[in-house]
């Protein structure tokens, strides 16, 4: 799949990040309650936001997708990240859609927007299945994968040699929910 950005949902629009994000992603990962659940040990916020930002850059390069800048549509603020990313789980490689919001952004449905516009860009694009890979503790992020149309999967509960809870829905699902027929807009002819 040849992974795009400039992807549009009714108030976000997405773009690669770039070095030059640094300052503005520096607030997530200075805020201790954002990045509770995210957070590298042993790093200070500077060194995650580095990491962070270098990684998601090595993804696009490397065709791993990688989280994508969400800005609003009206005045192009950082809200956060959202995108795709190709995760293995228990030795198979898998599509996840991995959001994090600048904790300003909270409680205005932005996680969900960006979540929905990245999964049916996932199935419009040939992805048979996606999952969200959640910290058991992480309540809200699992209210955003099941507001996805995300159920839990029973079978995989370790990643990275941590507890984790994966969240997955499949093409089929989405087609039978009838997400297809969503709203979608994109600078691409995808």
């Amino acid at each position: 799949m040849q992974y795009t950005d400039g992807l549009e949902s009714a108030r976000l629009v997405t773009r690669f990040v770039t070095m030059a994000d640094t300052t503005a992603w520096l607030e997530y990962y200075a805020d201790p309650q954002a990045t509770a659940y995210t957070a590298i040990p042993g790093m200070t916020a500077a060194e995650m936001t580095r990491h962070v930002l270098h990684h998601t850059m090595l993804r696009y390069s490397d065709g791993r997708m990688g989280l994508q800048a969400l800005l609003c549509k009206e005045g192009r603020e950082l809200v956060g990240m959202c995108g795709l990313m190709v995760q293995e789980l228990n030795g198979v490689p898998e599509v996840e859609i991995g959001y994090h919001l600048l904790r300003r952004h909270w409680g205005k449905g932005y996680a969900t927007e960006a979540a929905q516009l990245f999964r049916d860009y996932g199935f419009r694009n040939g992805v048979a299945s996606l999952v969200s890979i959640i910290h058991p503790g992480n309540i809200a992020s699992q209210k955003v994968a099941i507001r996805n149309g995300m159920q839990i999967d029973p079978s995989i509960t370790v990643f990275k040699g941590q507890q984790r809870m994966v969240f997955r829905i499949t093409m089929e699902e989405w087609m039978h929910l009838g997400y297809q027929t969503a709203q979608f807009n994109s600078n691409t002819n995808t």
